[in-house]
């Protein structure tokens, strides 16, 4: 098995990138999440209340992150924490009292007329902590701003599979970027990740928090913006979570016990443990 493609998404539910490599620290691959759009109340926002989120391209240079939605000119915004800027409280689900860094009245701006609404751009900064809720969190586990964890992996068979079930039920297959994974895998079979409680790939050690509850941004096309039924409708038909029902889940969710290395696709990937089927 081997790290087939790596993604991070430097905006929390902007659009994202694929990268070859990827440095990894204490939050999790280093740009993935580093930033995020709150409302003026300091609340989360995400593709789930404004698909709209999925027309604005997010990208890196060593310096600085770049927004790009047509219609606008780029906005261009300090990547690194700054002493200077005024801290702002954010929430992130049950996560609240956030400290992050407020990237300014341009970055608010520039984003409150691409998203149709009143928003701000802010960025981890020095002030910021944040623990991982998870149950299989330990107290050094930390994350950015994603909704939980540090990392999402899918497998291609799993796609491939859940793809092929769509097909049985006449609409088109969708593609992984509807998964917004930063690990997609190669080489097992099916829902094998589901299993696994620890892993390598390359040089970082992984262990699983569980299954990841899938949402309405998986039936968001993630370049125009526009949502249909699939994948949900097939997945709900195979994937309910067996103590939630009403919920279903597709990858999983890991913890980086590895805190400093590097990610690069093709990288081997080795499982250490694993769940006795039942």
């Amino acid at each position: 098995m081997h790290l087939a493609a790596l993604f991070i998404y430097p905006v929390k539910s902007l659009r994202g990138l694929e990268v070859r490599s990827a440095e990894v620290d204490s939050l999790g691959t280093v740009g993935d999440r580093r930033f995020l759009v709150v409302d003026p109340g300091g609340n989360f926002l995400t593709q789930r209340t404004v698909p709209r989120m999925a027309l604005v391209g997010a990208f890196l240079d060593d310096s600085s992150l770049t927004l790009r939605c047509d219609g606008l000119d780029d906005l261009h915004v300090r990547r690194g924490p700054d002493a200077g800027a005024p801290l702002a409280t954010v929430r992130i689900w049950k996560s609240e009292g956030l400290k992050a860094e407020d990237c300014g009245e341009e970055a608010a701006a520039w984003l409150s007329r691409a998203l149709g609404g009143p928003c701000r751009l802010v960025r981890i900064g020095p002030a910021f902590m944040r623990q991982v809720l998870k149950k299989a969190a330990g107290p050094g586990d930390q994350v950015a701003f994603a909704d939980a964890c540090p990392f999402l992996a899918v497998s291609e068979a799993s796609l491939g599979e859940l793809n092929r079930r769509i097909a049985e039920g006449g609409a088109g297959a969708v593609p992984m970027g509807r998964f917004r994974p930063n690990l997609v895998l190669s080489g097992c079979g099916p829902f094998e990740e589901d299993s696994w409680t620890r892993l390598r790939i390359g040089g970082i050690v992984f262990r699983s928090a569980g299954q990841s509850t899938r949402c309405v941004i998986t039936v968001t096309d993630q370049f125009t913006g526009a949502r249909g039924v699939e994948p949900l409708r097939t997945l709900a038909s195979f994937r309910r979570d067996p103590n939630e029902p009403t919920e279903v889940n597709f990858g999983v969710n890991l913890l980086n016990e590895t805190k400093s290395g590097v990610l690069r696709v093709g990288d081997e990937v080795k499982v250490l443990d694993q769940t006795k089927p039942d």
